[in-house]
């Protein structure tokens, strides 16, 4: 049997002229692109499916995506050979060369990648390693500008205007109030087969001396649309409609509410994925398995 190779894609990409993360028949995505790149500089059949470890919306950034494929070692060595002979023993030639097939493929994934998403780096994934699975928490970064004049046109796509002035106390004191693990089914879309248990480990907010604020979100794991959601219901307890209460009270319903309106996609940006020590990893991807599905 052939031998495959499993390696890891860190990643970013501006997501404004994406239909998302996710391949969608006559749409462009973001893994439609990096797959079909990675079919043509591999010379593959068909392209190889890509496992990413959040899979972002439609205009989401990311800045720390990291997505895992398993490839053919064959494929490698042909496509980073050039014009010298393909190595007749491409897995004793993996041993001497592997690090330069790997730059090698960084390269010219560069070359014919849209400028709007970048491999950064490509590395072999350890034993046991799942992007998706094996990650013990996402970060994201919504920013928003709220100066009466609005907010400068190259910072445009990744921060969101707000026209009426907000209050960090008050962003803060609801966000405190949505800590812990809870069913956040009240800022999830509901997903057939899925739990909308999370923990959120970190939600807060700063403004920065360019007037920008940023709110870090952290959790082990994000359901549908759960970040835009939070943020929406938060900035209406920022510009003082809504008590600080009310976002900690519509969580307790487990219940989408009306009152709560998603924020728009451009001011997220999926910033760092964390995860476990090498000899963790198979064990982290096992037990995520089993607490994001629920049983049938």
């Amino acid at each position: 049997m052939e031998r495959e190779l499993r390696l890891r894609l860190d990643l970013g990409y501006d997501g404004t002229d994406f239909s998302g993360w996710a391949r969608q028949p006559g749409r462009r995505t973001v893994q439609g692109e990096i797959e079909d790149a990675l079919g043509r500089v591999l010379r593959l059949d068909a392209p190889p499916s890509l496992t990413v470890a959040g899979r972002t919306d439609a205009g989401v950034h990311a800045r720390g995506q990291v997505a895992h494929v398993d490839l053919p070692l064959a494929a490698l060595a042909a496509a980073s050979s050039g014009r010298a002979p393909v190595p007749e023993d491409p897995e004793q030639a993996w041993g001497e060369r592997g690090a330069e097939w790997l730059a090698a493929l960084t390269r010219r994934l560069a070359g014919v990648l849209p400028l709007d998403v970048r491999v950064h780096a490509v590395s072999v994934a350890p034993e046991g390693f799942d992007a998706r699975f094996s990650a013990l928490s996402r970060r994201y970064g919504y920013r928003v500008g709220d100066a009466p004049g609005g907010v400068d046109p190259l910072r445009r796509r990744e921060v969101l205007w707000y026209a009426r002035p907000l209050d960090v106390d008050l962003l803060n004191a609801a966000a405190a109030r949505l800590l812990g693990e809870h069913d956040f089914a009240a800022f999830c879309r509901r997903r057939e087969g899925a739990t909308t248990i999370r923990e959120l480990q970190r939600l807060d907010w700063v403004r920065g001396e360019d007037g920008i604020l940023l709110a870090t979100v952290v959790a082990d794991a994000f359901c549908h649309s759960m970040v835009r959601a939070l943020v929406g219901s938060l900035l209406t307890v920022g510009e003082g409609r809504r008590p600080v209460e009310w976002p900690a009270e519509v969580l307790a319903t487990a219940v989408r509410d009306s009152g709560v309106h998603v924020a728009p996609a451009h001011g997220l940006t999926l910033e760092e994925v964390r995860y476990p020590g090498p000899e963790e990893l198979a064990r982290r991807a096992a037990a995520t398995r089993r607490v994001r599905t629920l049983s049938t």
